[in-house]
């Protein structure tokens, strides 16, 4: 419990810290004035837009599930989705809810290993569709910014990322001596999981094109909080420099990636001319508009009711 509460205050210190390294090396003279003339009428959009990629992401978890027997009813998917939406913007890491999301899923009646590897799987698809949308966006930038080492970067990655999903679905072929380790049995079911996840086209297919849709819809998130504020970007833009900055996030050293995420994205928009100051208040407006579009997650996580009707549907369907 003490290891856990040192990691928990370090990464409070680590966002902080780096908040205000940022903010020291910042001019913000002419980017507060945003702040000021902030219009609220592009942050309705970018609420439309959280919507969708709520939608978007509950198919896609669903059909990981389903794929590997771990039928779950819309209802329940999408409550548990939302819970972790919140949650993933005040634990330590962007991920942090997904440990809860596989506590929820058991709890809603679902098998703990389908609830692991579900969960396991549905993170695998969306850091590939991640890479993907880079990759087909990655020209855009190119014609751009010129001689950037991102180039090489993402490629690497796309190839990097088939290799490992390779690998993974082979972790199950590993030597009998080492079967009755609980790691090795938990590699093998995950492993047989994946084999059978991605050899259904049909299932692995729209998942992926639901995780490059959805990163596609975080994108636009950031575009429209970039419009509330007047700030000169395009969609191009955002498709090109958001991505890159999402998957930097899943790098488990800070709270909700606070801190992390605004020097990512000084990073990334400079590239294309916008100032520190405006990528940071970007930064910080899309950080907050994300905790105030996920504060409803809140009421599904007090209520307590996951009860899962996905296997009682099934069941009917097939009395029937």
């Amino acid at each position: 419990m003490q290891k856990k509460s040192l990691f928990l205050i370090l990464k409070i210190l680590v966002s902080s810290l780096l908040i205000w390294l940022l903010s020291l090396s910042i001019d913000f003279n002419f980017s507060i004035i945003r702040l000021e003339e902030i219009k609220y009428f592009y942050l309705f959009f970018a609420l439309i837009v959280f919507v969708i990629l709520l939608l978007n992401n509950t198919v896609r978890w669903r059909t990981v599930m389903s794929a590997i027997g771990g039928t779950m009813g819309f209802v329940a998917t999408l409550k548990i989705l939302y819970i972790s939406f919140f949650l993933n913007q005040a634990l330590p890491s962007a991920i942090g809810g997904d440990a809860f999301k596989i506590f929820l899923t058991r709890k809603s009646g679902i098998g703990l290993r389908e609830s692991i590897n579900g969960v396991m799987l549905e993170r695998i698809i969306t850091l590939l569709g991640l890479i993907l949308l880079v990759l087909i966006t990655q020209p855009f930038l190119m014609s751009t910014v010129k001689d950037t080492p991102l180039q090489f970067i993402f490629p690497t990655l796309a190839v990097g990322a088939i290799i490992g999903i390779y690998c993974l679905t082979w972790l199950d072929r590993l030597p009998r001596v080492m079967g009755d380790w609980k790691i090795i049995k938990g590699l093998a079911n995950i492993a047989l999981d994946t084999r059978i996840f991605f050899s259904s086209l049909r299932f692995s297919i729209f998942s992926i094109v639901l995780g490059i849709t959805g990163n596609i819809l975080i994108s636009l998130m950031v575009y429209f909080c970039a419009k509330s504020l007047s700030i000169e970007v395009t969609v191009v833009h955002c498709l090109v420099l958001v991505p890159p900055v999402v998957l930097i996030l899943t790098i488990p050293i800070s709270i909700g990636g606070w801190g992390v995420r605004e020097g990512a994205m000084i990073g990334a928009f400079g590239l294309v001319g916008i100032s520190g100051g405006d990528a940071f208040i970007l930064s910080i407006s899309f950080g907050l508009a994300n905790l105030c579009f996920s504060l409803p997650g809140v009421l599904f996580l007090i209520s307590g009711d996951y009860k899962n009707k996905g296997q009682n549907e099934k069941k009917n369907f097939n009395d029937s």
